[in-house]
């Protein structure tokens, strides 16, 4: 097996992969001897699947060997790019399913179509799910939806909101423990 490789996704409204949490868990991980990516992925105001996922395959290569950590329309790319590519693993944080009747989450078009769960599930090993009750953009109700379809190692917490976003968020051990216990590290 080739060496496993991490690739962080951020949210859209203008996330990049320097911001919020991710230089520290990139850093993390890599003192694990890890591979790490952190783009700013295209499009990153709207997210848009047309090319976000076209960006996942063929330009950050994610395959069989990565563990995608998705943060919010990062979660939901991570789980649309599963339904048609073998990944390692996947992390989803701050995920919904639908497009919460907001139009630009509708115009990222990953809402305009029936979800491929058993898909989604077959095509990895393993996924983590985070989500908080105090959201304030993903009602709780979301997450556990895709809990209950995926049967996600599924972490609940009340006092998280959007892990970043909403308030400055730059530290999330809980996704590096995750990692070394998944990986035995």
């Amino acid at each position: 097996m080739k060496q496993l490789k991490v690739i962080l996704i951020h949210g859209n409204g203008g996330g990049t992969g320097d911001g919020l949490w991710f230089p520290r868990v990139k850093q993390e991980l890599e003192k694990l001897g890890l591979k790490v990516a952190t783009p700013t992925m295209p499009d990153n105001m709207l997210a848009r699947e047309s090319e976000w996922l076209p960006y996942l395959e063929d330009t950050l290569h994610a395959d069989e060997n990565t563990i995608i950590i998705g943060h919010s329309s990062g979660a939901v790319a991570a789980m649309r790019y599963a339904e048609h590519h073998k990944l390692h693993g996947s992390i989803l944080i701050g995920a919904c399913h639908t497009d919460l009747g907001d139009k630009d989450e509708k115009a990222s078009g990953y809402y305009n179509r029936p979800w491929q769960w058993q898909k989604i599930k077959a095509n990895q090993n393993w996924i983590v799910q985070f989500a908080s009750t105090d959201d304030p953009w993903i009602p709780i109700a979301e997450a556990r939806h895709i809990h209950e379809q995926l049967n996600t190692d599924y972490r609940e917490y009340t006092d998280k909101g959007h892990f970043g976003g909403d308030y400055e968020k730059t530290e999330f051990p809980e996704v590096v423990q995750v990692i070394k216990e998944r990986l035995k590290l």
